[in-house]
């Protein structure tokens, strides 16, 4: 309950200096950039290090990473189907297959699921949608940033190996085997701390409550996709799998997580649809306090 009445704190903040004129129009742009060039880098430097593989745990390894296929299919079929533009279909690449699987999931699983299952959110975050984010969120920037033109596969590149939080993931592999020093660790802490507070000013400074038609439609395909359908396909897929246990709960719960802060930071800098994009992250927050509870539901009744 704290992380929401926080979440929905620092959405008024953005709304709220919106409509002073001491901030520029370009506000949101900087803080987008801020948290593409020091805070979400920080964050991969201070997470990555820590991650401990392990072979009974694959259940909240690889789920978030059977949601990003299914997803992104899903996506990409619907873009033929209603003739999205690249801008909307690449901001509903990178936000539909990532959630909110930390800041938001990690308290949500705590409320419903107890203490004793937050190691397996942890994992789902840190070997899912943490890694997904720095690799296939590179891929999708790299070819949906481009707009007006037909990447070549050296512009993809480009566009991947030169993106923050990709070097910043290469970098976190390489110093694995090594400790930081305190005043390094200091830093990366307090740097990657700004990154949920500035992401949803950032989007609360960009949200518009008055959406288009069009908008609409694809704000409530999204979220249907994001928030209904991909966790009812993991519950439906485990549960005929014979998969049970407290990590796989945790991981169909994790499946129903909103779109992802920061990966609605990257589609707004990249300029994929702006308005579409704090959206899906500012409205997806609230309707997953209704739909969060119905799939907790689901899943200890089935």
């Amino acid at each position: 309950m704290d992380n929401f009445i926080i979440t929905v704190a620092l959405l008024l903040i953005g709304i709220t200096i919106k409509r002073l004129p001491a901030f520029s129009k370009e506000t949101g742009a900087v803080l987008n950039l801020f948290v593409i060039y020091i805070s979400l880098p920080a964050l991969v430097l201070l997470k990555v290090p820590e991650l401990i593989f392990s072979k009974d745990l694959l259940a909240p390894a690889l789920m978030p990473w059977g949601m990003l296929l299914s997803s992104a299919a899903a996506v990409l079929f619907l873009s033929k189907v209603f003739g999205w533009d690249k801008g909307t279909t690449g901001c509903l690449l990178l936000l539909i297959p990532l959630g909110n699987t930390s800041f938001l999931g990690i308290p949500m699983v705590k409320s419903f699921f107890g203490d004793n299952a937050i190691p397996y959110a942890v994992l789902y975050d840190q070997l899912g949608s943490f890694l997904a984010l720095a690799t296939y969120g590179s891929l999708v920037l790299a070819l949906y940033g481009l707009k007006n033109t037909k990447p070549s596969v050296t512009d993809v590149v480009k566009k991947v190996v030169t993106f923050p939080p990709f070097i910043a993931l290469l970098l976190a592999f390489f110093l694995r085997s090594f400790s930081y020093p305190d005043v390094t660790q200091n830093i990366l802490e307090m740097l990657a701390a700004t990154l949920v507070p500035l992401v949803m000013i950032a989007v609360g400074y960009q949200l518009q409550l008055r959406l288009n038609r069009e908008v609409v439609g694809q704000l409530t395909v999204g979220l249907l996709i994001k928030l209904v359908a991909a966790p009812i396909l993991a519950l439906i897929f485990c549960r005929f799998a014979g998969l049970e246990g407290n990590a796989v709960n945790v991981s169909i719960f994790e499946a129903g997580m909103p779109p992802m802060i920061s990966a609605g930071a990257l589609a707004i800098i990249a300029d994929l649809n702006p308005q579409l994009t704090a959206a899906l992250v500012g409205i997806g927050i609230l309707v997953s306090f209704v739909t969060l509870p119905t799939l907790y539901q689901l899943i200890i009744l089935t």
